[in-house]
């Protein structure tokens, strides 16, 4: 009877998603105990439907090494979520697949609705007595998975935000006789994490971004106006940092003052156009120039500026992911703890992950200034130790070099 191990992909992917797969299939290929490493088309929906591929094919072609620096998802993602009630016949449909391929393990790699999958599937092997193990590799740009320091693709995402806004306030600095404000939209609906990055972006004190807003503070706008006026006194070229989900003191989100929002799939209201209303705002107050920018997909899709650090630990989830199933852990994600200490030290480690999914972890109380228009160092010096390094991507004629599946 072979011994297979079965790795799929959810949710928005990250620059260092792959990363995590590349950790699965090369430990897996390690362990002599495991036959077949396969790999699901488009998550959990796709394998539903028989979409499925060995990950063998990917050493056949050599593209194995490509795969840890290409960006988005190599097998595909979805946002499919299994049903609440265990008794759903989807639960049975899956699991007589999983046991048709021999699967002794399988690895989910994605976020907080990715860990509520692995959760469902985890209790509902408990319940049927099925040997077959389930492991959470965390990933998302919004590090805001509970009971881990931080997750792997907020690194290079938080690289990626510093060094646009890094570029955008030299390029607002040109200018520099006339007053202007340039309004950078950042991801970010309930934790604003990535938007706390763009303070990594300054070189010396009152350096843009002045202004950071975050959606675990109420914004008001009336506040924000006056803040604009007093930081323009000493900042001609005024950059400011907006987390897209930032709302007022009733919960209601600061886009919905101008726009109808829609929902997605998880009843998620899908954020956009926050930048947009303050750019309008600010012109018909002010009178002045002002111009928004929203980041949008670049945030998680960039590898022109992938954290080695961030690369290196979201290989090790995938790789020590399959070592804690090979051990016989179920029902857990992958986490990482911070030793305490001036010099940078991670441990992997598990937590379960029906305690997980669902909570969502954001930017501390005391990490943000009183006035709710900045983070404080403690944030830097949680954030720095992420962003280091540069890792080489391949090139091919000038530019970046991918694994694209089945050619494409």
């Amino acid at each position: 009877m072979s011994k297979n191990i079965l790795v799929g992909q959810s949710g928005g992917p990250t620059a260092v998603i792959n990363g995590s797969l590349y950790g699965v299939i090369t430990k897996g290929f390690e362990m002599p105990q495991i036959d077949h490493v396969y790999g699901m088309v488009n998550g959990i929906e796709g394998f539903l439907h028989g979409q499925m591929m060995d990950m063998q094919t990917l050493i056949k072609d050599g593209t194995l090494p490509l795969v840890k620096t290409t960006p988005g998802a190599y097998l595909g993602s979805c946002r499919y979520k299994l049903p609440e009630d265990l008794a759903d016949p989807v639960y049975p449909e899956l699991f007589t697949r999983f046991e048709e391929h021999e699967i002794e393990a399988v690895f989910y790699i994605g976020g907080n609705d990715s860990m509520d999958t692995v959760s469902k599937l985890s209790r509902y092997a408990a319940q049927h007595e099925s040997p077959i193990r389930f492991i959470g590799i965390p990933k998302t740009i919004d590090n805001d998975l509970v009971m881990t320091d931080h997750t792997p693709g907020f690194g290079s995402a938080a690289k990626y935000v510093a060094s646009t806004v890094r570029e955008i306030a030299v390029d607002a600095s040109v200018y520099d006789n006339k007053p202007s404000v340039t309004i950078v939209e950042i991801m970010g609906r309930h934790a604003g994490w990535l938007t706390a990055a763009s303070a990594l972006a300054r070189m010396f004190k009152g350096d843009n971004p002045v202004l950071i807003y975050l959606p675990e503070t109420a914004f008001h706008p009336e506040t924000f106006l006056g803040q604009v006026r007093r930081a323009l006194e000493t900042t001609t070229n005024l950059v400011v940092c907006i987390s897209e989900g930032i709302h007022d003191n009733t919960g209601t989100f600061i886009c919905e003052y101008a726009n109808d929002v829609g929902t997605d799939t998880f009843g998620h209201k899908m954020l956009t156009g926050s930048g947009k209303y303050l750019e309008n705002l600010v012109k018909e107050t002010l009178g002045i120039k002002v111009r928004s920018v929203e980041l949008n997909v670049s945030q998680r899709c960039s590898s022109a500026c992938l954290s080695r650090t961030d690369l290196q630990e979201a290989i090790l989830a995938g790789s020590y992911g399959v070592e804690r199933a090979m051990e016989g852990a179920t029902g857990v994600m992958i986490t990482f703890e911070r030793k305490e200490g001036d010099s940078y030290e991670m441990t992997p480690g598990t937590a379960d992950v029906t305690k997980i999914c669902n909570e969502e972890k954001t930017v501390p109380a005391d990490w943000i200034t009183p006035d709710g228009s900045d983070v404080t160092e403690a944030f830097l010096n949680y954030a720095r130790p992420l962003i280091q390094g540069q890792v080489e991507v391949p090139q091919k004629d000038g530019l970046p070099y991918f694994a694209f599946r089945n050619g494409k």
